[in-house]
C-alpha cells in the first residue's frame, strides 16, 4: 500500500503501513500549506529534488526534528549537514535500499541554488516504498528520457508540475504522462504564485483521453493504491 497526501506546491507525504517520508518540504512561506514543520512527526526520511527555497525548504528543522536523514544530490546533503541534520548523499542514476523503501534519482531539466549558491543537479525521485511505484518530477521541462523511466519501472503515481514558466506546463506534462504510463497522474506545482497559475482539471481531463486516471487532490487530501 502507497498513499500520498498533498501539503501545496510540489511537498507530499508518502506512507506505508510501516513508514512515511515527506518530499520537498516547502511548509514556511508557502500560502497553501495547512500544517507547519513541527506538524511534521515520525517520518523515516526527508526527499529533496534541488536546493531552490520552495523545495528545500524546512528540509533541516524537520530532519532534526525526526532524526532523520535528508536524502538528496551529494551537494545538497552537504549543504543540511553544515547545519546540523542527518544526510544520506545520492546522485542521478543512483539507488539506495533504505529501511522504508528503494530511491533512485532521475533526471531533471532545471537547476539548483541555495543562498550559498550552486547546490549540484537538480533530479526527480523514484520511490519503491509499500510494493508501489512513485515518480516525483521535481521541477522539470519535458524531456524524452521520461519514456525510459516508464520503460524501466512499472509506475503506480506520477507526480508532475504543470504550471509552467519554470517548469512543465499542462501540455507538456501530458506529454510526460504518455511517456511515462503510470496508473495514476496527479498535477502538482501550481498556483502557489501567481505566475504558475494554471486549471489542474485541465490536466486532468487530457490525461484520461490517454486512458491514465487523474486526480487533483486539495491541500491536505490523500490518494491510495493498494
Amino acid at each position: 500500500m502507497m498513499r500520498v497526501t498533498y501539503h501545496g506546491h510540489a511537498c507530499w507525504t508518502v506512507s506505508s503501513e510501516t513508514h512515511s517520508v515527506i518530499i520537498d518540504p516547502f511548509l514556511t512561506g508557502n500560502e497553501l500549506a495547512k500544517i507547519k514543520p513541527s506538524d511534521v512527526k515520525g517520518i523515516s526520511a526527508v526527499l529533496v529534488t534541488h536546493g531552490h527555497f520552495d523545495h528545500l525548504g524546512d528540509a533541516v528543522e524537520i530532519a532534526k526534528a525526526n532524526n532523520a536523514p535528508v536524502i538528496s544530490v551529494f551537494e545538497i546533503v552537504n549543504y543540511v549537514t553544515k547545519r546540523g541534520a542527518q544526510g544520506h548523499p545520492m546522485h542521478i542514476g543512483g539507488a539506495y535500499n533504505f529501511p522504508f523503501g528503494r530511491v533512485k534519482l532521475t533526471i531533471a531539466h532545471h537547476a539548483s541554488t541555495t543562498d550559498e549558491g550552486a547546490t549540484g543537479n537538480p533530479c526527480g525521485i523514484i520511490l519503491q516504498m509499500g510494493g508501489k511505484t512513485l515518480y516525483h518530477a521535481g521541477d522539470t521541462g519535458l524531456f524524452y528520457d521520461m519514456k525510459l523511466i516508464g520503460e524501466m519501472n512499472q509506475i503506480d503515481i506520477a507526480l508532475l508540475p504543470i504550471g509552467g514558466n519554470f517548469t512543465m506546463d499542462i501540455d507538456d506534462a501530458v506529454k510526460a504522462v504518455e511517456f511515462l504510463k503510470p496508473k495514476i497522474a496527479i498535477p502538482m506545482h501550481y498556483d502557489t504564485f501567481p505566475v504558475i497559475k494554471a486549471d489542474p482539471n485541465e490536466f486532468v481531463k487530457k490525461v484520461e483521453k490517454l486512458g491514465v486516471k487523474g486526480i487533483v487532490l486539495k491541500v491536505e487530501e490523500s490518494c491510495e493504491v493498494k
